[in-house]
């Protein structure tokens, strides 16, 4: 009875170092070899800096973050905070997580690693590409349970399901939308790199301080394209209110590198993933809110997309003074339930 009662304990010891192995975020960095990209320029290495979540036995699913994001932004209490812990929609002991550091973003390569403005001209094609190849040259991985992604993040989703489409179970793009980028979307992005572009000290990228208008630009467009209407009201209902947030943005750390956060944002000119929406295989929850500013619900593009797909849906948040606009999606409490229910709905292909 005691040798039984010491093997249960010794047991649940392993259990829970297991348990507190896969709940620790891993660092890792894979190497694309005579990496391609759709310019036809070739880096002999490309790097993709990427973190994991759980164990490598687990159901694995790629998580992509938004542009200027990272794989460890999406470990923040607001997002992977409602998704991974125990009992919840992607717990961590049940399942295998990937987040990588997308081109040009975080520790993979990008254009501060020297070549600056001389740096490929990347497109989200390219990002996906070189996700594909982490997944399945660095990971070894053949299918996936889940691939989501948020803002840009969304749209890479939306490019793995009509790329790949019989490589997940279920897709989830966020805060995006699979039409052509353009209208207001692109508009406001173009003029962010052109006010970049034209700043006389940008000098074509070899600039030896950081332009001014980088940061000018970027608060520019953050609150004209997030942050939601009525939540605006809310926390800046008078002049000083106003001031006072915009002065606290001003003030926050501005992009690292000019040539990066170029690069990143112009890297959505040329994405369309709709004229293939008929070749998704995987169940889709597309996950938008109503007061996004980006994707503004009112076009109808997302309701006559939707239709396209086999077996997907859509899920829009209803705006609120506690939404964000084009980032309310950041916020898994909005819709970590509904993403549950639809995953439960989803039968895993058999490996």
């Amino acid at each position: 009875m005691k040798l039984r009662f010491g093997l249960v304990c010794a047991a649940m010891f392993v259990l829970a170092v297991v348990g507190a192995k896969a709940a620790e975020p891993q660092q890792h960095d894979f190497i694309a070899r005579d990496f391609k990209f759709h310019t036809g320029q070739v880096f002999p290495e490309l790097r993709l800096h990427y973190t994991t979540l759980g164990d490598p036995a687990g159901q694995p699913v790629l998580i992509i973050h938004g542009t200027a994001g990272t794989g460890t932004g999406l470990l923040a209490p607001t997002f992977g905070g409602q998704l991974f812990g125990p009992g919840q929609p992607l717990d961590a002991a049940k399942y295998f997580i990937i987040l990588p550091d997308t081109i040009g973003t975080g520790k993979s390569s990008k254009p501060s690693d020297g070549l600056r403005a001389k740096y490929p001209d990347y497109n989200y094609d390219d990002m996906v590409l070189a996700e594909y190849r982490l997944v399945t040259e660095g990971l070894g991985l053949h299918h996936l349970r889940v691939v989501m992604g948020n803002s840009m993040g969304g749209m890479h989703a939306w490019l793995w399901g009509v790329t790949y489409p019989g490589f997940m179970d279920a897709l989830v793009p966020m805060a995006s939308q699979p039409t052509e980028m353009s209208a207001r979307n692109w508009m406001m992005r173009r003029m962010l790199v052109e006010t970049i572009r034209r700043d006389p000290e940008y000098k074509d990228g070899n600039y030896t301080s950081e332009p001014a208008s980088v940061q000018f630009a970027n608060v520019f467009f953050g609150i004209a394209t997030t942050g939601g209407t009525l939540n605006y009201q809310a926390i800046g209902g008078t002049r000083a209110k106003a001031d006072a947030y915009v002065d606290s943005q001003l003030a926050a750390p501005a992009p690292q590198d000019a040539n990066d956060f170029l690069y990143q944002w112009n890297s959505s000119r040329d994405f369309n993933a709709a004229p293939k929406l008929e070749a998704i295989e995987a169940a889709v929850l597309a996950i938008n809110s109503a007061d996004d500013e980006r994707n503004p619900p009112d076009t109808g593009l997302m309701v006559q997309s939707m239709k396209r797909i086999k077996n997907g849906r859509l899920y829009l948040i209803p705006a609120s003074a506690e939404t964000r606009g084009h980032g309310t999606t950041g916020f898994a409490k909005f819709w970590s339930e509904e993403f549950r229910h639809f995953l439960d709905t989803v039968p895993p292909t058999p490996q």
